[in-house]
């Protein structure tokens, strides 16, 4: 009884604390604020406030704690969250502060066990901990494999556009602004190549960046094509062209070799669930006959 009551008690002061900081960021709003938010926002999404203000507000208020008991971020885990797509400076301290509150939270649940609610905490409390660090993992697997796929049908857009007397920096805006509905990830990566560019970082410096803030193998092959074409003086159109239906090629091998392993991923399932299911019905009534034959 007492374990509950300290357990309701905190899930009170949780909820409370959420609701002050919403509160929080509700309210320190000044009136222009709130109307260039009102013209920004998404018509389709009704919300009134930003989710990111709310993180900020958990992070000012969970960094001393952090710092207390030495959980930093650094550049490992900034390039890490980057590789999944999170490379806004908050995102950081929102990893940290799912690690940080993972682990309490896990422990609260552990008090509703009532058989062994100590190992229960011990054993929700380490996987709380562990769990953002396997969503990043998957986090950083979904964005690369989004990625290689998407890059197939950008690069024939690319050729495209260059045959049809664009620059290489118009095309890649023209890819990123036709194909964002599509594939959002990489037209995300060719807009910050594009101000990366106008921002004064040379073409070959800039694709360098791109391949390495993805760490994808077809990027890395493409930029270090387009820096190759560049410094050589080879056509781009040309390189572009030749990569495209390696490109091509390559996805049409994987997908045969996808294809191929179906049937033998198809064995396992059979074997376990269709078989036995098949002979209790062929059998059964046989067994049955037999037994009553016997009796």
């Amino acid at each position: 009884m007492t374990v509950l009551l300290i357990a309701m008690c905190v899930a009170m002061a949780m909820f409370a604390a959420v609701g002050l900081v919403l509160l929080t960021v509700m309210g320190d709003r000044s009136p222009e604020e709130s109307r260039l938010m009102q013209l920004t926002a998404v018509p389709s999404a009704h919300i009134p406030f930003d989710v990111r203000d709310v993180l900020a507000q958990f992070t000012r208020a969970l960094r001393p704690l952090r710092q207390l008991i030495g959980l930093k971020g650094d550049a490992t885990l900034a390039f890490q969250l980057s590789l999944a797509g999170y490379r806004h400076p908050e995102d950081v301290d929102t990893f940290l502060n799912a690690k940080l509150l993972g682990p309490a939270i896990g422990v609260l649940l552990g008090t509703f066990w009532r058989s062994n609610p100590i190992a229960a905490c011990l054993i929700l409390g380490a996987a709380g901990f562990f769990v953002p660090d396997l969503f990043l993992i998957r986090a950083i697997k979904l964005h690369k494999e989004a990625i290689a796929r998407s890059l197939p049908d950008a690069m024939d857009l690319l050729v495209i556009c260059m045959e049809a007397g664009l620059g290489i920096d118009q095309a890649m805006l023209r890819v990123a602004t036709d194909l964002k509905p599509v594939y959002p990830q990489l037209c995300d990566e060719l807009n910050i190549l594009a101000r990366e560019q106008r921002a004064g970082k040379r073409r070959p410096d800039a694709w360098q960046a791109m391949a390495d803030r993805l760490d994808v193998d077809i990027v890395n092959q493409f930029a270090g094509m387009l820096v190759q074409s560049e410094r050589l003086g080879t056509p781009i159109a040309r390189s572009l062209a030749q990569f495209a239906d390696g490109v091509r090629t390559k996805r049409l091998l994987e997908a045969e070799e996808r294809a191929a392993k179906v049937s033998i991923k198809m064995i396992p399932p059979m074997v376990l669930f269709i078989f036995p299911a098949m002979f209790v019905v062929i059998l059964g009534p046989s067994i049955i006959a037999l037994t009553s034959a016997f009796k």
